[in-house]
C-alpha cells in the first residue's frame, strides 16, 4: 500500500527493501513494543468407548463457574484458575476412591481463552453416594482456599441428577481424567530479557465431546522464542499421546524476542523525550504482533511497535483517544528525522 512515507521502505519487485520497522499498531500512548509471542494450536483427540449405566449407580453433576477467564496472552500471569483444570481435579480425585464414569464433560471455548466455565456428568456406585459429597467439599474447599485472592467469584456446585443410560467405560474415564490432569496449563518460563514479562505458556482451553464417541481436547502455546514455542507444544502433545490421543498442530505464527539493543529503539526513546519531556515505557507482549511475521520474512530488520491509545479493539466499543493520535505523529516524524 502507498503509505505516503519516503525513505523507510521502498516496495521493489515484490520485495521489502529497508532494515527499519516502525509498526504502527500498539494500543498505549508512551509505550514502545520491542517483542511478542508467537503462537500455536495443539489439538488432541480421544477416542472412547461406552457402555450401559450398570444398576444401582448414582448420577451426579459438577459444575465450575464464575471464573475470572481472560486472554491466553495478556492474562496468563495473573493467576486466574482454569475451569477444565478445576472440573477434572475434583473428578481425578473422586476416581481415586470409587467407580466413577463420566457420561457428559464439558469446559472452555476458545482457543485464546482461559476458560471460565466447566460441567461433568457423572455416576458412581448408589453406596458411595455420601463419599462423593465429602469429597467434593474437600477438594472444593481446598481449590476456593488456593484461588481465594484472584477468583472471588468462583462458584463450585455438586448436584444429583437423573441416571443416564450410558456412559463411558471405566478405561475410557480414566485415560481421559489423566489426561487431562498431566496437560499442562499456565506459565512455562519467564523472559531473561525483560524482567516480568512471560516468555512462555500453554492454555488447556477447551474439553468437548463430539459426535462419534470423540473428546475433543484444544490448548494453545506461546513464546517469544520460537524454539522454546514449539518446545511447549510437544510436550503437550507427548502428553496427550501417552493416553492415547491423536494429536495434530496448527500453522501457527512466529514470534518476536526482545532486542534491548535495537538502534530504533534508541532513536525512538530519545525522540520522545525530546519531544515530550518524559521517558517513554519498554515493553514486550505475551500476544501476537504482525512483526513476528515481517521478521520470519526479513530477519535482518530492527523493529519497534508504537501508537496512540485505542480501548476495545476489535469490538462494539473500539474506541481511539484522539488527543494521542497528535503525539503519536509527532513522535513518529520525530523518529524518521532522526533516523
Amino acid at each position: 500500500e502507498e503509505t505516503g512515507l519516503t525513505g523507510a521502505f521502498a516496495l521493489e519487485e515484490n520485495f521489502l527493501t529497508g532494515d527499519v520497522l516502525i509498526n504502527l499498531d500498539s494500543e498505549d500512548d508512551g509505550e514502545i513494543f520491542v517483542g511478542c509471542a508467537g503462537g500455536i494450536d495443539t489439538t488432541a483427540r480421544l477416542r472412547y468407548k461406552t457402555r450401559k449405566t450398570p444398576e444401582g449407580y448414582f448420577a451426579f453433576s459438577v459444575n465450575v463457574s464464575g471464573l475470572l477467564g481472560g486472554h491466553s496472552g495478556d492474562d496468563i500471569e495473573k493467576r486466574r484458575a482454569n475451569a477444565n483444570k478445576v472440573l477434572n481435579r475434583i473428578l481425578w480425585n473422586m476416581m481415586q476412591d470409587m467407580d466413577l464414569r463420566i457420561a457428559k464433560i464439558d469446559g472452555g471455548n476458545l482457543h485464546n481463552a482461559i476458560p471460565r466455565e466447566a460441567s461433568a456428568l457423572a455416576v458412581v456406585p448408589y453406596a458411595d453416594k455420601e463419599k462423593v459429597r465429602v469429597i467434593f467439599n474437600q477438594i472444593a474447599s481446598d481449590i476456593e482456599g488456593e484461588n481465594k485472592e484472584v477468583e472471588t467469584k468462583m462458584r463450585l456446585s455438586l448436584h444429583s441428577e437423573d441416571v443416564p443410560e450410558e456412559t463411558l467405560t471405566k478405561k475410557s474415564t480414566r485415560k481421559l481424567l489423566n489426561a487431562i490432569y498431566a496437560c499442562p496449563h499456565g506459565i512455562k518460563a519467564m523472559s531473561a530479557d525483560m524482567p516480568g514479562l512471560v516468555e512462555t505458556s500453554t492454555n488447556l482451553a477447551s474439553v468437548k465431546m463430539l459426535e462419534g464417541n470423540v473428546v475433543k481436547i484444544v490448548t494453545s502455546q506461546r513464546s517469544s522464542v520460537e524454539s522454546a514455542k514449539y518446545d511447549i507444544a510437544h510436550q503437550v502433545e507427548a502428553v496427550l499421546k501417552l493416553a492415547g490421543c491423536k494429536v495434530t498442530h496448527g500453522d501457527g505464527y512466529p514470534g518476536w524476542k526482545p532486542n534491548l539493543n535495537s538502534d530504533v529503539l534508541k532513536v525512538a526513546e530519545k525522540s520522545y523525550e525530546k519531544l515530550f519531556n518524559k521517558t517513554p515505557k519498554i515493553k514486550a507482549i505475551h500476544a501476537g504482533l504482525e512483526c513476528g511475521l515481517f521478521l520470519k520474512k526479513y530477519p535482518h530488520l530492527d523493529m519497534i511497535s508504537i501508537g496512540p491509545t485505542m480501548r476495545g479493539v476489535h469490538s462494539p466499543d473500539e474506541r481511539l483517544h484522539i488527543p494521542a493520535v497528535g503525539r503519536a505523529w509527532e513522535w513518529l516524524v520525530g523518529i524518521l528525522s532522526e533516523l
